[in-house]
């Protein structure tokens, strides 16, 4: 009878605790974002500067959801962008970097 005092955990997306968690939901909206973003423009040569400042900026907004996350489903998603922001930020480092040099 023990797994009838089981709180249900299926209810939310991102909570795995039944209550809601706007700040880690957001920083992990936000991560995804800037991840999916820098890996998609660091496949163009052109838009390192955009891959390199979004993958910067997802690794450090990633970086903090991490801290603060509490449930194992929002840190799931966290590392998800986490690397998708810190490919992004190295290709678009290796394509020029962050001020816009010129590499060929």
């Amino acid at each position: 009878m023990a797994q009838a005092m089981r709180p249900n955990t299926a209810g939310g997306l991102f909570a795995s605790d039944g209550k809601p968690h706007p700040l880690q939901d957001t920083l992990l909206a936000v991560t995804l974002a800037l991840g999916l973003t820098a890996f998609i423009s660091a496949q163009f040569h052109n838009l390192h500067l955009l891959s390199s400042w979004t993958g910067l900026i997802g690794i450090l907004t990633g970086a903090y959801g991490q801290w603060v996350s509490v449930t194992t489903r929002g840190r799931f998603g966290l590392i998800l962008g986490l690397g998708l922001s810190a490919v992004g930020f190295f290709l678009g480092m290796a394509h020029g970097g962050l001020f816009g040099g010129v590499v060929d």
